[in-house]
């Protein structure tokens, strides 16, 4: 019996096909590690430096806003969060969030005087494997969202599958299925493309639509591109100038008028672009933003730590097209601004592992 199944294996073992599979893939790998490539990041942030550390787009806010944070501990990280905003179109009144993580879990929920709620769950599988959760429920018909992630990080790759409201319910699958996959192909150069299938309903047909980018890093600039369906163009540049400053470009020219008929890959003809310069400065107690688009809008916002505990951001816009202005206020008592934030890296003991993300 140990003979048969010995001279069954040897059929795969010793296979020359498969023999020289193997070798070619361990030629390919040797090949691979000899370049000492590291992991690109992901199609989702691959111009994350000028996108969402120079300009300041996930940063400006109208009316003033109030945010009192309570950190009860550290390991596991448990923190109570309060926001308070006035004169604002987009915030909430108040919001409530509560935040608990460890190295493997992230569990962080709010809810606001609309009755919105909000909540996110993260789980690390491995070091390279993560899953991550996000619903949202408002008042109203339609108003639910869920959206599961999972990121695998490879040495020198990263690939991600994402769904937003899948279901099976109706007899067959809706929803979003979002796939990307980047590489990187030398130390500096990463090449990617993400897959984005949709289908609103079993009456209506699927539809595909692919994007391609790439995105290289230099010794102190980084330059990306991203080919969007239906011919819309996205590229980036980011430079760091010294120590404490850094600047970034973002141009996007959409050749066809996507999304704004026939749902989410349908596209009307023409052609719309928008170019945005911004920089970025750190002083020793404050931040300093601004960036300026290809429409006339001026924007600021600068971050004063006035205190340990204590941080002031005001931010402003300027429509000179439209000669329109929005000044804003925001006070944040320990630091914390917009939403619950994990601390970073930088500010976590030694000994803590950072939560998830």
């Amino acid at each position: 019996m140990s003979s048969e199944k010995t001279s069954f294996l040897g059929v795969f073992t010793h296979n020359p096909i498969i023999s020289a599979f193997r070798d070619t893939y361990a030629s390919f790998s040797d090949r691979r590690d000899a370049l000492g490539l590291s992991n690109p990041g992901t199609v989702e942030g691959i111009a994350r430096e000028v996108q969402r550390d120079v300009l300041l787009n996930n940063y400006m806010f109208t009316g003033m806003r109030a945010d009192l944070t309570k950190a009860f501990s550290v390991s596991p990280l448990f923190q109570l969060s309060h926001a308070f905003a006035m004169g604002s179109q987009n915030l909430p009144l108040y919001t409530f969030a509560a935040l608990f993580g460890t190295p493997k879990v992230l569990l962080q929920g709010s809810i606001d005087n609309d009755g919105s709620l909000n909540a996110r769950a993260n789980y690390r599988w491995n070091s390279s494997f993560v899953t991550k959760t996000q619903t949202s429920i408002a008042p109203g018909e339609n108003q639910a969202m869920v959206q599961i992630d999972n990121d695998y990080t490879g040495r020198d790759f990263t690939a991600t599958l994402k769904s937003l409201n899948p279901s099976l319910l109706d007899g067959g699958l809706t929803g979003i299925l979002v796939g990307s996959y980047l590489q990187a192909v030398t130390p500096g150069l990463a090449l990617g493309l993400e897959a984005i299938w949709q289908r609103q309903a079993l009456n209506t047909g699927p539809e595909l639509a692919v994007s391609y980018c790439a995105r290289y890093k230099g010794n102190d600039w980084i330059a990306s591109a991203q080919l969007l369906a239906q011919g819309a163009i996205n590229a980036s540049y980011w430079r760091r100038i010294s120590d404490k400053a850094e600047a970034g470009v973002d141009w996007n020219l959409q050749m066809m008028g996507g999304g704004r008929r026939g749902g989410l890959m349908g596209a009307d003809s023409g052609k719309e672009g928008n170019a945005t310069i911004g920089a970025k400065y750190d002083f020793r107690a404050s931040t300093f933003r601004a960036q300026i688009d290809s429409s006339g809008r001026l924007s600021c916002l600068l971050e004063k730590r006035i205190a340990p505990a204590v941080q002031v951001t005001f931010a402003g816009d300027m429509d000179h097209f439209k000669v329109r202005s929005h000044p804003s206020l925001l006070s944040s008592p320990f630091g914390i601004e917009n939403e619950v934030k994990v601390p970073s890296d930088r500010t976590l003991p030694a000994n803590i592992v950072p939560c998830p993300f």
